[in-house]
């Protein structure tokens, strides 16, 4: 009963992957301009340089863009095509009107796993960095983006070139397989999806074992054909353009920095798939649920599976609803899940700030993705917002853990005295005060302490 399970193997990739210092080498090779416009930024625009603009701020303005273009001997387009592409792979973080130099640059020449987390980034955004042509209906492409994950895996699985027409194929199966399990009729007659519909984690799944041997159906394209053509077409480009596989010739190939970004979020997928609790195809809350008595590090790997088998817009908009719940543990596991999210979060995560029941948890997901260090976030918190914080944690300890964790908590308080902890705590006016006080009254072993929590409880509870 005291023995741990064995730890399951760390998956190889498949054979002929490049190694990591390699794959770092071809995203750095890949991501130069990128890297050499966030730095030019860094160092003309930046507070506090002699180049910095009138207000300070670090953004790209028309004369930002143009003296850049004069600096670096490159055209005002190019200039901004490798902004945004340093804005997508985590180089630079724009906060409102303004923008900073992203972690993943300090730590460009030196950290390889930044490096290809960076690329990550990029690959996982390759609809924005090169978006669809105007002509396209925003139906159409939110299908064939959905859609685009099997056909990846269908790459990567081929391990080689793959004709178009095949890959055309494939793409019109797993459109119409989307409609069929929303029972849509076809989108010519007004019908339409959001760009945020889940991948069902199923068909990533068998891929792995049976996307290899599908052939194309014998039977005759369909009339959409005619409109899924060039959205594979302007897919393919976009995949290319971020550098996950090559397209000419009537045919795409992975490279090898695309086919080990497919094989690892596979990897995540099929693991969660795997996993007992079965978290990968669920609602954010029931996920936070399963993996509530997790360890941290297998809770991050659930995370992760799930956040991969989802467009992040939405994951990230599932996981701020689940932390508006009641439920005070699901409201701190859901911005550990925000963290492992990271940068494409941060626009939600301000939008919440100003929510009292959030704000604390948001203020310190922020400091912490600002780069302060995770044991001192607590230091952008009010006396006020720390205590609320506390007692919305003694809530979640109070309704899932035992006696002892609430009296150990108790001493995680920053009022040196419990009664100055229970003047504060009344203050604050936290929903669940009452019962944290009932809680702790009734597990605290020292009668007197027992007592004076108890009535604070009381107090509260009349509105002394």
């Amino acid at each position: 009963m005291n023995q741990r399970p064995a730890r399951r193997p760390a998956p190889r990739p498949p054979e002929g992957t490049p190694a990591p210092a390699e794959l770092a080498r071809m995203a750095r090779s890949g991501l130069a301009g990128a890297a050499r416009v966030a730095r030019w930024a860094d160092t003309a625009l930046g507070p506090g340089s002699d180049g910095a603009t009138a207000d300070g701020k670090a953004t790209l303005s028309e004369a930002s863009a143009e003296r850049a273009s004069g600096d670096l001997g490159l055209t005002v387009a190019q200039v901004r095509a490798d902004w945004d592409t340093a804005r997508l792979a985590g180089l630079v973080e724009v906060h409102g009107d303004s923008a900073r130099p992203g972690w993943r640059l300090r730590a460009w020449d030196r950290d390889d796993s930044a490096v290809l987390r960076g690329w990550v980034a990029l690959f996982d955004a390759w609809s924005l960095a090169h978006p669809e042509p105007a002509e396209f209906e925003a139906a159409a492409v939110a299908e064939v983006v959905s859609a685009m994950p099997q056909v990846l895996s269908f790459l990567q699985l081929s391990a080689g070139p793959v004709p178009v027409e095949q890959l055309l194929d494939l793409l019109r199966q797993r459109v119409t397989e989307l409609r069929t399990e929303r029972c849509e009729v076809p989108y010519e007659t007004e019908a339409g999806i959001g760009a945020g519909s889940p991948v069902p984690v199923a068909a990533m799944a068998a891929a792995r074992t049976d996307l290899a041997d599908r052939a194309p159906a014998d039977d005759p394209a369909p009339a959409e054909d005619a409109e899924l053509a060039p959205l594979l077409d302007w897919s393919l480009h976009a995949l290319a353009s971020v550098g996950a596989l090559t397209y000419g010739t009537g045919q795409a190939t992975l490279t090898p920095l695309g086919s080990w970004a497919v094989w690892v979020k596979l990897e995540q997928i099929c693991v969660a798939a795997q996993s007992p609790a079965g978290n990968i195809e669920v609602a954010a809350e029931e996920m936070l649920r399963g993996c509530a008595q997790l360890r941290p590090n297998a809770a991050r790997a659930e995370y992760r599976a799930w956040l991969a088998a989802r467009p992040v817009g939405s994951a990230v908009a599932e996981l701020v609803a689940a932390a508006r719940g009641e439920d005070a543990l699901l409201r701190g596991l859901a911005f550990e899940a925000l963290r492992v999210v990271g940068a494409p979060a941060e626009p939600d995560v301000h939008a919440v700030v100003d929510e009292p029941t959030l704000r604390p948890y948001a203020l310190l997901w922020l400091a912490e993705h600002d780069g302060v260090d995770p044991e001192d976030a607590h230091e952008v918190l009010t006396r006020e917002e720390a205590t609320w914080l506390w007692v919305d944690t003694a809530a979640a300890v109070a309704d899932h853990g035992e006696a002892p964790l609430l009296v150990r908590h108790l001493e995680s308080a920053l009022q040196p005295t419990v009664p100055a902890l229970l003047d504060e705590v009344r203050a604050v006016g936290h929903p669940r005060t009452v019962q944290v006080l009932v809680a702790l009254a009734a597990a605290h072993p020292d009668p007197a302490l027992a007592k004076a929590v108890r009535r604070a409880a009381f107090q509260v509870h009349t509105g002394g």
